[in-house]
This record gives structure tokens, sequence and C-alpha cells, in this order.
């Protein structure tokens, strides 16, 4: 999906031959719902659907970079094949919902949770075990991915030797202000297991990784150091002080990984095909 999810395999040559004319229905009409990927082949402009009208589709990629194609016969890519996206049909009531979950894979109707796996991916916090269960909580259940957090990552090296990672049971490790020289930085270091992925994103908190404007902001305020960043936040936006109601509005805005960081997505994605990857 573009980077921003898990790989696929395109094929060779996708738009060898005469791709544009293929034989009469050859060629798939998919309606262009919210949070489908697809790819403009004369541009190589990749991303999801975040809207559609008479004028054209609009697609979103992984930078929240947009843009308007045409509803052209055959224009698109799904999967490295080519499709015609067309408006997708007014919902009836009661009418099942999109065939993409919120993390932009295709949902799977009607499957129960498998059992879940030994392995395990553990982030740092309940805010960002919250989010990750709200993008994520599909493919994680069709996957037996169980999701645990820790209150912080400085016993990081006490925990995944408890977990005793080793051939069939993985560990993926998401950990915040993940940067060069940070103190989390050097505590990922000194996990060197084969069976253990430590990851994560350059944002102080997993709030950070919500986008502003999903939020109705321009930006997120800088915070000094030496002021807790949360309640330093909540001050700068008049959002009060209950770290708790502004997590809840924050978590209330984000309705697909559209709403999210490309730097966040990306390594929960990885994180994902790590512990799934047997």
């Amino acid at each position: 999906m573009c980077g921003t999810v898990r790989s696929k395999n395109y094929g060779n040559d996708v738009l060898s031959g005469d791709w544009r004319r293929p034989r009469k229905g050859q060629i798939p009409e998919i309606p262009a719902e919210p949070g489908l990927v697809a790819e403009d082949p004369g541009s190589g402009f990749c991303g999801a659907v975040v809207g559609c009208d008479k004028f054209g589709v609009t697609l979103e990629d992984r930078f929240g970079k947009r843009r308007v194609f045409p509803l052209t016969k055959s224009g698109f890519l799904i999967d490295g094949k080519p499709v015609t996206l067309v408006r997708p049909a007014a919902p009836e009531a009661g009418a099942a919902g999109p065939a993409r979950s919120a993390s932009g894979s295709i949902a799977v109707r009607g499957a129960r949770a498998k059992v879940a796996k030994e392995s395990r991916i553990y982030v740092e916090g309940v805010h960002d075990a919250e989010l990750v269960e709200k993008i994520w909580g599909h493919d994680l259940r069709v996957e037996g991915v169980v999701v645990e957090y820790l209150e912080g990552v400085d016993d990081l090296p006490a925990i995944v030797e408890e977990f005793a990672p080793g051939e069939g049971r993985r560990l993926g490790v998401l950990v915040d202000h993940l940067v060069e020289g940070s103190k989390e930085s050097r505590i990922a270091a000194r996990v060197t297991s084969p069976h253990v992925l430590v990851t994560g994103h350059p944002f102080i908190d997993v709030w950070e990784a919500v986008k502003p404007a999903a939020v109705g902001i321009s930006a997120w305020p800088r915070i000094p150091r030496g002021v807790p960043w949360k309640e330093g936040v909540l001050a700068e936006l008049g959002w009060g002080d209950d770290v708790g109601a502004g997590w809840k509005r924050i978590l209330r805005s984000v309705d697909t990984y559209t709403d999210l960081e490309p730097a966040l997505l990306g390594r929960v994605e990885e994180l994902i095909d790590f512990v799934t990857a047997f």
C-alpha cells in the first residue's frame, strides 16, 4: 500500500502491452470507497481514496499530499492490476461498512479472531495501545496478534529476557521518541535477539503521531524542556488540564490511517509483518 502498509507484489511490467484496451469484461469496476488504495500508472502517484465526486477521485499519499484524477476507464492500478474506479453507490440503511479496515487493508467480513499467537507486540503506554487497536485492531485479530502496553522502556532488556523470544515466538516493540542519541535509542540498542524487533517513531509522545489537521489544529505546540509534555500541550491548546479527556478528544478525531503520520504507520506495519512472518 504505497509504503504505509505491508508491501504488495506488483509483478513485472504491469504497464507493458496495450493494458488500457483490454478484452471486454476483463477490467473490473471498483467503487472508490474511502481508504481504498490505488495508483495512477501515468504519474506513479499512489494513495488512499479520501474523496470521490463527479469531477474525479482524490488520492492522498503517505506524505499527506493529495491529487485529483479523472475516473477514466482502466485508469488505475490496485495491487498491480488495472481497474476502473467508479463513484460508490449511496449507502443503504443498515448496509455493511466499507470493504477496507481502518488501516486500509481488505476487511475480512464475519471472520472470528484467531487464537492468539505466542508472538506479541509491546507498546509503551495505554494511549499507544488504544491508537493501535483503533486503526489496526481488525488486522491484529485476523492475524491472532495481541498488543500489550508497558510503562516505559527503561527495563526493556529485562522485559525481553522475561518474554523469552525464540523460533515461533517473536516480539515486536514500538518505542516513542526513538531518535539517534536519545535515551530510548541506547536502551533499544541493548536488545540484540534476532527474534525481537525494536522500532519506533520520532515523536515525543504518540499524540504527535496524529496529524494536526485531524484534531483541528495547525500544528502540535512546542513544549519547553522541563515542562511535562502532555500537560504543556493541553495548556497551549486551551483544552483544560485533564490528560485523559485530552486523549479521548484526540482518539475520537482518528478514523483511518490517513489521520496518522507516516512515521508511525510504517513502524506499526513493520512490527505486524515481523511477528506474523512465519
